[in-house]
C-alpha cells in the first residue's frame, strides 16, 4: 500500500510541479529570452510533451487513489471527483484545444493574405486564451487535491 501511495503522490508532484515550473518560469523565460516566433516554436515543441505529462499524471493519480480507496475501504469523494475533472479538462486541453492552436498556427504560416492571416491570428488568441483559463483550472485543482491529501482528511 505505500508503495502506490507514494506512486499517487509523486505523479501529483510530477502533473502539479511541472506545470508551475512551466507556466511560472520555462515559458517567460523563453519568451523573454527569444524572439517572439521562435520562442512560440520552441514551447509550441514543449506542448505536447508537457500534455503528455498531464495525461500520464492525471490517468496515474486516479487509478492510484482508487485503488487506495478499495484497499482502505475510504472513499474520498471529493478528491476523486476533483481528479476525474482534471483529468479531462487535461485531456481536452491537449487534443481539442492544443490541437486547433496547433493546426490555426500552421495556416497563419502558410496564408499570404494579411486579412486573413490576422483572422486567424485572432483566432488562435482565443484558443490561447482558453488553453491558459484551462491550464489555471487543473492548476487550481491540482493544489487542492494536494491540499486535500495532506490534511488526511477523507472529505
Amino acid at each position: 500500500m505505500t508503495i502506490i501511495r507514494f506512486i499517487h503522490l509523486l505523479s501529483l508532484v510530477i502533473w502539479i510541479g511541472g506545470m508551475i515550473f512551466f507556466s511560472f518560469i520555462a515559458a517567460p523565460s523563453i519568451f523573454k529570452a527569444l524572439p517572439r516566433e521562435t520562442a512560440g516554436n520552441v514551447v509550441g515543441d514543449i506542448f505536447p510533451k508537457y500534455w503528455l505529462m498531464g495525461y500520464l499524471c492525471s490517468i496515474t493519480s486516479l487509478a492510484t487513489i482508487i485503488m487506495l480507496s478499495y484497499m482502505e475501504k475510504s472513499y474520498p469523494l471529493l478528491r476523486v471527483s476533483l481528479l476525474v475533472l482534471m483529468t479531462a479538462l487535461t485531456f481536452y486541453s491537449g487534443l481539442v484545444v492544443g490541437a486547433n492552436a496547433r493546426e490555426v498556427k500552421a495556416q497563419i504560416r502558410m496564408v499570404d493574405d494579411v486579412s486573413k492571416k490576422e483572422i486567424l491570428k485572432s483566432e488562435f488568441n482565443a484558443l490561447h486564451k482558453r488553453s491558459t483559463i484551462l491550464n489555471i483550472s487543473i492548476l487550481i485543482l491540482g493544489l487542492a487535491v494536494i491540499f486535500l491529501t495532506a490534511y488526511q482528511r477523507e472529505i
